[in-house]
């Protein structure tokens, strides 16, 4: 498949259906609102919500049912980055190629922004239509565990604990599980309920998730040290600066991009339980951000 055009179209639809969820610039108050859109449109790869419904696919699904979950996956994820960019999380100056939203709108209104982002992601799920074996009650709690206490906010808490300590194998993955693989996989997971999807595709996908997850943040912390500021859109260096629990600060540059390789191996055999082609988009999506590193 040719998935440059894949991505482009899949970007171009989930923009579009974000702008139909968000409030407007200039509804009250207005300040909060465009410091909402600043964020969310600042140019994001949309990696979450294409996952989402790329599952929803692989599972027979129609890909307008899934939009609302992909929708809020996104708002939630965006919350994350407002939040730890802000000077008592990570204090970064940019993201995605510009000034963060508190550099722009200040930290106040910031840390409202991404309050108001993650609430609203519980908003935009309420408008699914839930399938037959999903009900409303079983989405909503899906979504709010991934963004909870013991999987994105756990992963955060255990990042900063973290900091400028000597760090064991077996605790970073605890932090990358949690602070990226959780909303991954829960981005597979709804797409593949919104689809309906048995029990067996489920799991698979919800494995496929899990190892992408750990991969994808191998790689971001391999090209945290390989990469320069213009080239990732926010300041490189920045974990080493921090004294960050990173893979290559654990287990050293090579072995990492040997890790990343063997969790996208994982992440692509456990999808043998779908037809030829069904999950297609999912084998190419675990390629893509695999080769990000070279």
């Amino acid at each position: 498949m040719n998935l440059r055009k894949y991505l482009r179209k899949r970007q171009k639809q989930i923009d579009h259906a974000l702008d139909r969820y968000l409030p407007k610039a200039n509804t009250k108050p207005a300040t909060l609102h465009k410091a909402m859109r600043y964020s969310l449109f600042a140019g994001g790869k949309r990696l979450r919500p294409i996952l989402c419904l790329a599952a929803a696919e692989a599972c027979g699904g129609k890909i307008r049912d899934a939009f609302p979950f992909a929708c809020a996956l996104e708002c939630i994820h965006t919350y994350s980055l407002v939040h730890d960019d802000l000077p008592s999380m990570d204090d970064d100056d940019f993201r995605r190629g510009r000034p963060t939203c508190h550099k722009v709108f200040g930290d106040g209104i910031a840390v409202l922004a991404g309050d108001a982002l993650l609430t609203i992601a519980f908003e935009i799920v309420s408008t699914a239509k839930p399938p037959p074996r999903y009900d409303m009650s079983i989405l909503l709690r899906e979504i709010a565990i991934a963004a909870g206490s013991q999987k994105l906010i756990a992963g955060q808490v255990a990042d900063l604990e973290a900091e400028g300590r000597p760090v064991k194998r077996d605790q970073l993955r605890y932090i990358h599980e949690n602070k990226t693989a959780a909303i991954l996989s829960t981005s597979v997971r709804l797409g593949a309920m919104s689809a309906n999807a048995d029990a067996r595709k489920l799991r698979a996908v919800t494995r496929f998730g899990h190892g992408l997850g750990l991969a994808f943040q191998v790689i971001d912390d391999i090209l945290d040290v390989t990469q320069t500021s213009e080239i990732l859109g926010k300041s490189a260096g920045k974990d080493i600066a921090a004294k960050k629990a990173t893979y290559p600060s654990v287990i050293g540059l090579e072995k990492s991009r040997a890790e990343a390789r063997r969790l996208t191996r994982q992440a692509h055999n456990v999808l043998s339980v779908f037809r030829c082609g069904e999950a297609e988009p999912l084998h190419c999506l675990a390629n893509y951000l695999l080769e990000r590193e070279y």
